[in-house]
């Protein structure tokens, strides 16, 4: 996935992978950042940000994996949770009440 910040002025590339994290996933970011960077931003845009979402990853071989890029390329965990149908239309009518 692909944003744009506008406060930082630079796209955020978002990687969603469903295993654990691997090194080779840090290189592929690397590559698409060098590519926004040169291809993509304009002038006056910060460099881009990329951000990989694993279910898991192991600090030590990740820290070496992204260790010495000159791209900001962060690596996170993500869990699963669905809500029940109950507690979506409890948020969605507290977000409607609190806008009024």
């Amino acid at each position: 996935m692909v944003f744009y910040n506008k406060i930082l002025k630079c796209y955020v590339l978002i990687d969603l992978k469903i295993g654990q994290m691997k090194a080779e996933y840090a290189g592929q970011m690397n590559m698409y950042l060098n590519y926004y960077n040169e291809e993509i931003n304009d002038k006056g845009d910060n460099k881009p940000i990329g951000i990989i979402l694993c279910k898991s990853k192991k600090d030590i071989a990740i820290d070496y994996a992204l260790g010495g890029l000159s791209n900001n390329v962060f690596s996170s965990t993500y869990t699963y949770y669905i809500p029940k149908k109950e507690e979506l239309i409890n948020e969605i009518e507290k977000v409607l009440n609190d806008s009024k």
